[in-house]
């Protein structure tokens, strides 16, 4: 039998699309969370040094994986969630990558330490990024007529989108108000009776 342990902060942040897949796929895992504090202890442990990462046991074995899109992949790959074929697979990659960008352009704004540079950063990511992303992703959506980012279903670019859209919180729902198909996809995946379970008992924390 295989054991998953999943190793992040005490916070959702990347670790998030990881347990995502993990409560679509209705795979048991231990979820392993610590402090910033207890960092140092962990530090040694991860393949790279990074959080997350993830051990596989299997047969005594020990499997080590670390960054959170790798891990997401080979997950999603294990439990269907990657897409039908090959070509599906790379598309569900690009949708991912391109949600990726948003959420490292969101992370920089909230570090950046210069109140001016912050201001134009925030004004370009909420007027040009996002609504120039979502409006892709609702042209290919209504376009593939599954409802979701590729043509066969849900896949963990779908998982990924629907994670970053939360981090948006009362922001959210202006977005979607011009991109029917996205909200329509949005609302699918948090009613996905796996992942609402998993969202409703989820730790509460900030970020």
């Amino acid at each position: 039998m295989v054991q998953y342990k999943l190793y992040y902060f005490n916070a959702r942040g990347r670790a998030e699309l990881i347990r995502f897949i993990f409560a679509a796929a209705g795979q048991e895992y231990e979820d392993v969370r610590f402090e910033r504090e207890q960092w140092p202890e962990y530090k040694p442990k991860s393949p790279l040094g990074q959080a997350p990462y993830l051990d596989v046991v299997e047969n005594g074995q020990t499997f080590q994986l670390a960054q959170s899109l790798t891990i997401a992949r080979y997950l999603a790959r294990k439990f269907n969630l990657a897409g039908k074929s090959a070509e599906e697979q790379s598309e569900a990659e690009m949708y991912a990558d391109q949600v990726l960008d948003l959420l490292n352009e969101l992370v920089k704004i909230h570090f950046e330490k210069d109140e001016t540079r912050k201001a134009e950063a925030a004004n370009k990511f909420y007027t040009e990024s996002i609504p120039n992303t979502l409006k892709v992703f609702e042209s290919k959506i209504a376009k593939n007529g599954s409802g979701y980012l590729v043509a066969s279903g849900l896949t963990w670019a779908d998982l990924f989108l629907v994670d970053f859209l939360g981090w948006l919180r009362e922001k959210k729902d202006g977005f979607l108000v011009n991109v029917p198909a996205v909200k329509a996809l949005d609302q699918k995946v948090l009613n996905h009776p796996k992942l609402s379970e998993w969202i409703a008992k989820r730790p509460k924390t900030e970020l």
